[in-house]
This record gives C-alpha cells, structure tokens and sequence, in this order.
C-alpha cells in the first residue's frame, strides 16, 4: 500500500493526522466509513477540515501505524513521511496541486498559506489494498506531473560489488606473493595510488567485512546547522561566485519554504545546500529529487 494511501487509512481510523511542516487534516465524527469498500460513498459537505501549520511537528501515531501496516522498520518509515511532506511542499511552492485522492486538495495561496478543497468521496478501494513487504523505493505523489522513481539501493549494491572485489584481489595477493621467498616489487600504480611513492598503504583484509545492514542505519556525528540542529547529510544544489550572490539566493529559497544553508568552498565558489536527517541510504533519492526541482547537478556533501 503506498503511503499516500496510508495516511487517508489513518485519517478515517483515527479522525485526525497531521503532516510535517504542513497542518493538520480533520475528519467530523458524524461520517461513517463504510464496511463495504466496494461501495463508493459521498463526502458530505464539510466532513473534512484543514489546519495549516507550517511548524507542525511529526505525527508519532502515523508513523507507529505505517510501522504496523508495512513492516518497515521505524526509522525507515519516519525517514519516508520526512520525504513525502517535503516533496509536497516543494511542489506547492512552485505552483503545483497536491491532490490526496479520499482526502481532497492543497494549493498555496497568494497570501503564501496552504488551502484546502475537500473532495467528493472516499476511497473505496483502501481496505482491499494488500500490505506488502517490500514495496517501491518512493511512493508516487499526486501532484499534476509525476515524479520519476529511482533506486536507493543500487549505490549500495555498487559498494558491495566493489568491496567484494576487492577483498578477493587482496586475498589472492596475500596467498599467491606473500609467502614468496623472493623479493617482488610493489606496484603502487596498479595496487594502490598514491601521490608519494615513499608511502605503501597496508590494507588489513579484515577491514573489508562490512555489515550491510549496520552501514544502511549509521548515522554521521557532529554535523549540525546555524541553529544547532544535527544533519546526517547535505545536498549542494546551487554555487555562487560571491558572498552577496548565495546570500540572496538563499533569501529567496528559504522564502519558498526550504532550508538553505550557505558555506564557502574556496575563495570564489560560494555553495548553497539544504540538510536532510534521513539515513545515508537516502542520499540518491534527494539528490535526484533535487535535480528535478531546481536542475543542474546536485551532488552530495557529508
């Protein structure tokens, strides 16, 4: 079941669920959810009603209920909502509908809030939905022109594969030449490339056992924004050659509802990033969900 349709279950279960950043949605205890999900049922006028709240915090009973209702781990379904509520808000930012089928409509206003269209019916279809355990990488979002699914585990696969590789080269190097008598000469241009050819770097094949799932949980220490709040990771999206040129950039996104951070990168390259505390595993699909919203090559900053 996508999450979309995880957050409209909650809704009419729990009457209430607020989405981060964004307000929160509230079904009237008169409407009646039918047993019946075959039978397609009316919304009645004002059975739907919308709190805008642009410092909303997380809803633990959402996330508790998408825990239940997909497997996934929590963190990893916490990691999902943070995903979907700024996807939603970027593309609202730009323009662009969010249309939550059983739910109803947000659009920003001209006064830079959120409004809300309740919409006809209920969907009908949610409790015949199977649970799976495994479902896509990214839940697609109702919005006018979709989002393009891509993989968060093929850079993790590539690690692996290159990992694997490497720790076969290092074992047939340690069997085949180590207990050689004869003195063979390193060969640092094809074993190990190093700017000092004084230096040989020992690599200890034990360092090579990595746990996959333990890398895909880890988080990074010590890395935090202006206010003091942590980050795991940080996309670049945008450079500048002078202070005065990110300073008003940034003034303009961070309008648009995003978090933007300015750093220097050298005396005349001036970046623009935002921070994200979604797991490490999570790096592809922000870069490449900030591509498509503000274009050029966003790449990774840790």
């Amino acid at each position: 079941m996508k999450l979309e349709q995880l957050i409209v279950q909650y809704l009419y279960n729990n009457k209430t669920v607020t989405l981060q950043d964004i307000g929160t949605f509230t079904l009237s205890s008169n409407v009646i959810i039918p047993t019946d999900s075959e039978k397609e049922t009316s919304l009645p006028s004002g059975a739907i009603e919308f709190d805008y709240n642009n410092k909303a915090g997380q809803d633990d009973g959402l996330i508790e209920f998408i825990v239940q209702q997909s497997r996934k781990i929590k963190p990893l379904a916490t990691s999902d909502l943070e995903s979907y509520s700024l996807l939603s808000r970027q593309f609202l930012n730009i323009g662009k509908p969010m249309i939550i089928e059983g739910i109803g409509t947000l659009q920003k206003s001209q006064q830079d809030t959120y409004e809300f269209t309740q919409g006809n019916t209920i969907n009908p279809k949610l409790e015949q939905q199977p649970v799976t355990i495994r479902e896509k990488a990214q839940d697609e979002i109702s919005f006018s022109t979709p989002a393009r699914e891509t993989s968060s585990n093929k850079p993790a696969l590539l690690l692996l594969l290159a990992l694997v590789v490497l720790g076969i080269g290092a074992a047939i190097y340690y069997f085949v030449f180590y207990d050689n008598k004869e003195e063979i000469p390193v060969q640092t241009e094809t074993l190990v490339p190093v700017e000092d050819s004084s230096i040989v770097t020992q690599v200890d094949s034990s360092m090579l056992k990595i746990d996959s799932a333990s890398t895909a949980q880890r988080t990074l220490a010590g890395l935090s924004d202006a206010t003091g709040a942590p980050y795991n990771f940080a996309i670049v999206f945008k450079e500048y050659p002078t202070r005065v040129e990110a300073d008003k950039a940034s003034a303009k996104y961070t309008s648009y509802g995003h978090k933007v951070m300015v750093t220097q990168k050298d005396s005349a390259t001036f970046k623009l990033l935002i921070p994200f505390t979604a797991p490490l595993t999570d790096t592809a699909r922000a870069r490449d969900s900030l591509q498509r919203f503000f274009g050029g090559k966003p790449y990774v900053e840790l």
